[in-house]
């Protein structure tokens, strides 16, 4: 999937990128060559959270040898989203990642403009499927907040547990919510346990405020942690943050979302138990896979999910705990454990 560019045009366009590597960059406009572009959502390459997982994954489908030139944008203003993306398109790259839901808008004009240019928009929905060229990488929520609910479940002492959320009308919320209500009642049936789940979504806000207040968040893990609840999970952006940062400074164990929050969360840290995780890398070397083989898939592509390491806590997981956790995760991958959560609230 090639168009011919003028030589000039194409080292102009060059020189804006940075750079990823010590090598010269080839000419992507070439057949034999084939490139892989990454622009990020706002923020850096090594935030520790979706740029870099999405990153790792652009890198390794270069050491799988399925891309030969890797590169990356980091977007600083919103308003560049379009403007980043055409860089690479402009400059015959074969295929462009970006990444989060904010760039999906950008993500789908670009792959209008650029019908040859394929794209993968890392947790974006791309379910109309009617763009070819587009497809979007998106991940089963509701498992991975099904694993961390059974951890809560086993690891509380009190038999009650929380999750802080976002609003229920984003139905990757509504899914990591009831999922961890799911798995909480998977745990207890294994168990032998009855276990109380507090699940608040903050719905009652609009969505310039719901993923972005730590404070609401704070003060409902308090409400929660008042109630008896010795296990919080955070999943809704700064919100949930909130509550996870809260929860770990009042001593009880916190449990992050999307990404292995060990690493972003440095306060928290201590009493973080797990994080519900979207396994981005994967998901993305094997999206740049598809492309290079000309199987690409237009619409939603679904990832994998799991959940973080124990890290600081692993000595406090019992090993029937850790067992437990280990045969769920294989039955969830292996569908021979469904969540029977709905895709998005009734």
């Amino acid at each position: 999937m090639k168009k011919l560019y003028l030589v000039v045009a194409v080292l102009l366009v060059a020189a804006m990128l940075l750079p990823a590597c010590g090598n010269t960059q080839p000419d992507c406009t070439k057949a034999n060559v084939f490139c892989v572009g990454m622009v990020t959502d706002v923020g850096k390459i090594d935030d520790k959270s979706f740029n870099q997982s999405a990153w790792e994954g652009v890198q390794q489908a270069k050491k799988d040898g399925d891309a030969d030139w890797v590169q990356y944008i980091e977007t600083t203003d919103a308003k560049d989203y379009d403007k980043n993306i055409a860089t690479f398109a402009d400059a015959g790259y074969d295929v462009v990642v970006t990444v989060g839901f904010a760039l999906g808008d950008a993500t789908r004009a670009a792959a209008a403009t650029y019908p040859n240019v394929y794209f993968i928009g890392v947790d974006q929905d791309q379910y109309a499927g009617t763009i070819a060229n587009v497809a979007g990488l998106v991940f089963p929520e509701d498992q991975a907040g099904f694993l961390v609910g059974a951890l809560a479940a086993a690891m509380s002492t009190t038999h009650k547990i929380g999750s802080v959320c976002g609003t229920d009308v984003v139905p990757a919320v509504w899914r990591y919510g009831e999922g961890y209500k799911a798995g909480a009642a998977y745990a207890d049936a294994q168990l032998g346990t009855t276990t109380e789940v507090f699940v608040v979504y903050h719905s009652d806000v609009g969505f310039d405020k719901t993923f972005t207040d730590p404070e609401w968040g704070a003060q409902t893990a308090d409400s929660m942690i008042a109630n008896g609840a010795d296990v919080i999970f955070g999943a809704g952006g700064k919100t949930g943050n909130g509550a996870v940062d809260e929860a770990a400074a009042k001593g009880v164990y916190a449990i992050g979302v999307d990404v292995d929050q060990y690493y972003t969360l440095p306060e928290a840290a201590p009493m973080l138990l797990s994080s519900a995780m979207k396994l981005e890398t994967p998901g993305v070397a094997a999206l740049i896979k598809l492309a290079k083989e000309a199987n690409f898939p237009a619409g939603n592509y679904m990832g994998t999910a799991s959940y973080a390491p124990y890290h600081d806590l692993d000595s406090k997981v019992p090993a029937n705990v850790k067992t437990m956790m280990e045969t769920l995760n294989a039955g969830i991958l292996d569908g021979s454990i469904l969540t029977n959560v709905a895709p998005a609230k009734p």
